[in-house]
């Protein structure tokens, strides 16, 4: 029996050749560190042993069954879950709305638009999160003067992130602005590839644009919109800077916790460092389980990934 001719096992290892200092770099800077933070999971990992006051100890899976433990870990899961699915749908809507809209407006109002997305994707997250502060400040924010002259009552001097809700419906509203540029510009880019004779053919048989956009566009962009929404998913759970500087740290007792600001909390104002690995281990499990559940679900309903 004749083995591969050495030509071919040439070429089959010449892809990796190339791909090696790529996954070299990805390796230190990814891999490593998670393999660190699973690693003092597992220990006994505080300021005494950080500053060398008390030996390292193992302390297997104690860690995690003090956190599953927590009546404030099970309401912060819950919280964060639903603050990202909310924030998930939202950017979803707003990019897929206004990238149908830039189909439909001139080439001047398009790269105004354009240009007004960008500058909101590039702006960091700290700086565009102490802006919406301002903007929403009880005493000089604009947004409670101009809501309490149009007559509604109850906004003059308004404290946003004093409530639970209303200061997660602040910190939803600065994600979306920040992140719906990625969703609009990459269907745009999508819509763009669809040829025009199908939309022309769609309207020329009486369909509407919510129709076109349902039966048409939508399953011709289903690979588009599975990597928008895989990576707002993984962008809104892991929400941190947004949370921390216009809550505060978490607001008022810890009312607007998500899990990355309780992990920093455990791990940095508490010094419990091997509780705050633990909360992030957990929360890579349930990325990596949603991610790996939605493509396992898209492969059972046929579709290429």
């Amino acid at each position: 029996m004749r083995g591969p001719a050495p030509g071919r096992t040439r070429q089959s290892w010449t892809p990796w050749l190339y791909l090696a200092p790529a996954l070299t770099v990805v390796g230190g800077l990814l891999f490593y560190p998670i393999y660190q933070l699973g690693l003092i999971s597992f220990l006994e990992y505080t300021q005494a042993q950080v500053s060398g006051g008390e030996p390292t100890a193992f302390r297997g899976l104690a860690n995690y069954r003090a956190i599953l433990g927590d009546g404030q870990f099970r309401q912060v899961l819950l919280a964060t879950v639903l603050f990202a699915a909310a924030c998930v749908a939202a950017t979803l809507v707003a990019g897929c709305a206004l990238a149908v809209l830039l189909t439909r407006i001139r080439a001047l109002p398009r790269l105004a638009l354009m240009l007004a997305a960008l500058g909101a994707w590039a702006t960091p997250a700290i700086t565009g999160s102490t802006v919406w502060v301002f903007l929403f400040d009880p005493d000089f924010g604009p947004v409670d003067k101009l809501l309490a002259g149009l007559g509604l009552s109850g906004f003059e001097g308004y404290a946003w992130t004093y409530g639970r809700y209303s200061a997660f419906a602040l910190v939803l509203l600065e994600v979306v602005w920040c992140s719906f540029p990625f969703v609009m510009v990459t269907v745009y880019a999508g819509i763009r590839a669809i040829p025009e004779d199908v939309l022309e053919a769609a309207a020329l048989d009486g369909a509407s644009r919510w129709r076109i956009w349902r039966d048409v566009m939508a399953p011709m962009l289903r690979p588009v919109l599975v990597v928008v929404t895989l990576q707002s998913v993984i962008w809104d759970f892991k929400v941190f800077t947004q949370i921390y500087v216009m809550t505060n740290g978490g607001g008022i007792a810890g009312q607007n916790l998500t899990l990355n600001v309780y992990a920093y909390q455990k791990a940095f104002a508490s010094s419990q460092y091997s509780l705050g690995s633990a909360i992030g281990v957990v929360m890579l499990a349930i990325l990596l389980a949603v991610t790996l559940g939605y493509l396992w679900l898209l492969r059972r309903q046929g579709e290429e990934i």
